[in-house]
């Protein structure tokens, strides 16, 4: 059996061995490559002269073909050549082919075996001189070829990517971009996944490219889509700058890792709501610490990347006394900003005057219009919203927001079936919520959705984080020090990358020790003083590690508990207003604090307990709080 690779350089195997160095001739591999991709693997012998010899008289060329039959049978024994006076046909079982396997691979949709194929052009750096038959036959099966690859390429990169394997997906791209460098199904996959993988700078960098070679080879513009798309990414937020020398940490987001069935849950749920416009619902349940919140921002940017508009709003609380505090949230922040909204009705837009006044400002003539149910403007209002773009919405931590919010966001499954808007809640499981229940209860009966449960990471979840703060360790110390930062978290991700980023500051683990979780305490439920000391002093190192205005900013937000505001952690702290936006950029990015329209709180509870009582004197916190209530101008 011969075994042959034509996709990339060609590379022959008879019985697993070296093939003899005859076959390996020119035009006894053209032979043999061209008959075994031929129909029913037959062709008459004329066509071969011509394809092959047709430089040469014609007895001349019947005695080259002859001859090179004779190589091949030889290899093949007399079954595997067949031939007559007028034809030549291979085999059955003779020869083996790449093609053949990516082909079925291909047929049944398994993209990253296919790709593993894709191994370069077809017959790359092989050429016959002189049969300019075979070459234009060769040139025309590359093209084909090409585009196959390109596209089990990009399909292999997508399915890596539902799967948060954003290097894995960069290598396919990449592999996709050099077969075809104008490709814009190539190019669409490569900036998506620099994109995801949090190169913004390297996305932008490879466009450009891309456009200037279009723009030489083609005499064309770039393609639309890449420009959109390279357009969402130019408008994505960047990191605020670090300053390492002044001992500034470095950025504490790490890849997301260890949630491959969520990821690929998540996607295509979104996929399928903006594809079928189907309003779906994802209702995201986790404790406190396991990622939710990362999970739902990774979502939402994988969704913008795809020309979403996206809408947040994040309870605490305070939220669950003051109705409809949700929705108004939603309103102040991202759902005035949504091409859209204005083609729905003004009784719509009036309702959402009475309680926002920017509303009010950009829908002048909503005023003196008798207003909508707030629950009735808010449909109204998503529904004009989804008929210009796709939406997803975010509500995280809704088990502490109102139940009027709360049952809105759901009842957009009733009234807006075939929306293509995707609903995220992101709840802790404790407190219980009937609200949430009763959906749960609902979804894949009458209502379109999936119910995800994040468990701790496993050992592997937590190796791989390592691996992406410490890239030179070796395996042996990289194994060490997963199996201690996986039992000092409990699989917590918040707290792995805390340990992680501290013991890249200089944490040393043989002094700390402890053990946690408590038996049956939740982290919501365990006090600074239960955690181990590994993951309070992570908390401590990380914290000294922040510019000094980022400190202070932290502090307050601490000391004043809850949602803050901007201006409120400005009074508090005297810094002025724009400084501590720069501080509050910083300390978001890093995931200290998580923001929405209303304010910033704490991505984790247990986080700003530890900075109240070991980061600030009660002197500060006195004084903090005091600052903050104190009247503007007084």
């Amino acid at each position: 059996m011969i075994s042959c690779r034509v996709l990339g350089p060609p590379d022959l195997a008879v019985d697993g061995g070296a093939p003899p160095a005859e076959l390996l001739w020119r035009k006894n591999l053209a032979l043999l490559v061209y008959l075994a991709l031929s129909p029913r693997r037959t062709r008459a012998r004329e066509h071969l002269v011509g394809l092959l010899w047709s430089d040469k008289p014609e007895s001349a060329a019947r005695h080259s073909l002859n001859e090179a039959l004779r190589v091949l049978r030889r290899v093949t024994g007399d079954d595997g050549i067949i031939s007559d006076p007028t034809t030549v046909r291979l085999g059955d079982g003779t020869i083996a082919l790449d093609t053949e396997a990516f082909a079925t691979h291909e047929s049944e949709g398994r993209w990253a075996e296919a790709a593993t194929l894709a191994g370069g052009e077809f017959l790359e750096g092989f050429a016959v001189p002189g049969a300019s038959a075979f070459e234009d036959w060769m040139a025309a099966e590359r093209s084909a070829w090409r585009r196959r690859a390109v596209n089990a390429l990009v399909r292999a990169a997508d399915g890596s990517l539902s799967r948060a394997r954003t290097g894995e997906a960069c290598g396919l791209a990449e592999r996709a971009v050099a077969l075809d460098p104008v490709s814009s199904a190539g190019h669409l996959a490569l900036l998506r996944a620099l994109a995801v993988a949090g190169d913004r700078a390297g996305a932008l960098r490879r466009y450009s490219d891309y456009a200037e070679l279009v723009r030489d080879q083609l005499g064309a513009d770039p393609d639309r889509e890449v420009s959109a798309l390279a357009e969402r990414i130019r408008k994505e937020r960047i990191p605020p700058p670090v300053d390492t020398t002044r001992g500034e940490a470095p950025s504490r987001r790490l890849p997301l890792v260890g949630r491959d069935g969520p990821m690929t849950i998540g996607l295509d749920a979104w996929r399928s709501a903006c594809g079928e416009q189907r309003t779906t619902i994802i209702l995201l349940t986790a404790g406190a610490g396991l990622g939710k919140t990362r999970l739902a921002e990774e979502l939402m940017a994988r969704a913008r990347l795809d020309g979403a508009a996206t809408l947040a709003v994040r309870g605490v609380a305070a939220d669950r006394e003051a109705p409809w505090n949700g929705i108004i949230g939603l309103a102040r922040g991202g759902l005035l900003a949504t091409p859209g909204i204005a083609a729905a009705a003004p009784s719509a837009h009036a309702a959402f005057a009475l309680r926002v006044p920017e509303w009010a400002d950009r829908f002048p003539g909503s005023r003196g219009v008798e207003p909508a149910n707030l629950g009735t403007a808010f449909v109204e209002v998503i529904r004009a919203a989804a008929e210009e773009q796709p939406l997803v919405i975010l509500a995280d931590d809704a088990h502490l927001m109102d139940r009027e919010s709360v049952l809105a966001l759901e009842q957009l499954t009733r009234d807006l079936p075939n929306a293509p808007v995707l609903i995220l809640l992101a709840a802790e499981p404790t407190p219980p919520r009937e609200e949430l229940d009763v959906l749960r209860a609902r979804l894949g009966r009458d209502a379109r959705g999936s119910d995800i449960l994040l468990d701790p990471l496993a050992q592997s979840g937590i190796r791989a984080l390592a691996a992406a703060v410490f890239p030179t360790y070796a395996e042996a110390d990289l194994d060490r020090l997963t199996r201690r930062v996986a039992t000092d978290s409990a699989g917590l991700p918040l707290l792995a990358v805390e340990i992680l980023n501290a013991v890249a500051s200089g944490l040393d683990l043989r002094g700390t020790t402890g053990a946690w979780p408590e038996p049956f305490h939740t982290l919501t439920q365990t006090t600074p003083g239960g955690l181990p000391d590994t993951v309070v002093a992570a908390i401590r190192v990380g914290f000294r590690r922040l510019p000094a205005e980022a400190q202070t900013v932290l502090g307050a937000a601490a000391a004043l508990g809850g949602r803050v505001t901007a201006r409120a952690l400005a009074a508090a702290t005297g810094l002025s207003l724009a400084a501590t936006h720069g501080a509050l950029d910083q300390l978001e990015w890093q995931r200290w604090l998580v923001a929405d329209v209303q304010g910033y709180s704490f991505v984790a509870g247990i986080v700003a307990q530890i900075v109240a009582s070991d980061m600030i004197t009660p002197g500060q916190r006195r004084r903090y709080r005091a600052s903050s209530e104190t009247p503007e101008g007084a």
